[in-house]
């Protein structure tokens, strides 16, 4: 079994995210005295968790991440391009397994990216933010994702792809493998501390797997 992370692992929506929180500042009105790299440095965590992160008082929270939705439903696939070899990657994982997603991204947001650059039809589960009471870096994702893949410790070895350290503790936690890629947004220094396995990019992973089964 393996399970991919979504941004940073298999799409590059970096421009789609950090124009989006500024689109939301200014329109929340909020004197934003940050700039895109600390924007960048909370991508993974929840909408909330972010804003908080970048300033946002805990009342009006809520308020600038329906104005992010507003505006990221209508431009995410334009401003969002495929990884390098992302494609191959989940085309080789599905030959070798059965795979799935496990993204803190909602459904509703994940699904029309993943049909936009014909992936959706390889993954058998795409876990999102509201199926789960915690997201990563608690291993609930991980652990629902498995479950409804009807998951044996003793017959199935699973693997946990991701960019940042919220997905590798989230592995660790849920007694699983992992494999770190330098593709996204997490520095080979950190990733280095939650996992011995890490690659260039989804592909490299694959191929790592293909050679360990």
């Amino acid at each position: 079994m393996i399970l991919f992370d979504l941004d940073g692992t298999l799409i590059d929506s970096t421009d789609a995210i950090v124009s989006t929180f500024i689109h939301s500042f200014e329109e929340m009105n909020f004197d934003f005295k940050g700039n895109e790299e600390d924007i960048k440095s909370f991508i993974g965590y929840p909408l909330d968790i972010m804003y908080a992160n970048l300033g946002i008082q805990e009342d009006r929270v809520w308020d600038f991440v329906a104005s992010y939705k507003n505006r990221y439903r209508k431009i995410s696939t334009q401003k969002t391009t495929l990884l390098p070899e992302a494609l191959e990657a989940v085309q080789l994982a599905a030959k070798i397994g059965r795979v799935s997603v496990v993204t803190t991204k909602t459904r509703l947001y994940t699904m029309p990216l993943l049909e936009h650059f014909k992936l959706s039809e390889h993954f058998e589960i795409v876990t999102g933010r509201e199926n789960v009471e915690n997201p990563k870096p608690h291993p609930e994702p991980i652990l629902v994702t498995l479950e409804q893949m009807n998951y044996n410790e003793n017959t199935h070895n699973v693997w946990m792809i991701g960019d940042t350290k919220l997905d590798l503790i989230a592995a660790n936690d849920a007694n699983i493998n992992s494999i770190a890629v330098l593709c996204g947004y997490g520095k080979k220094e950190e990733l280095k501390k939650y996992t011995p396995n890490i690659t260039d990019n989804a592909l490299s992973a694959i191929k790592y797997i293909q050679l360990l089964s």
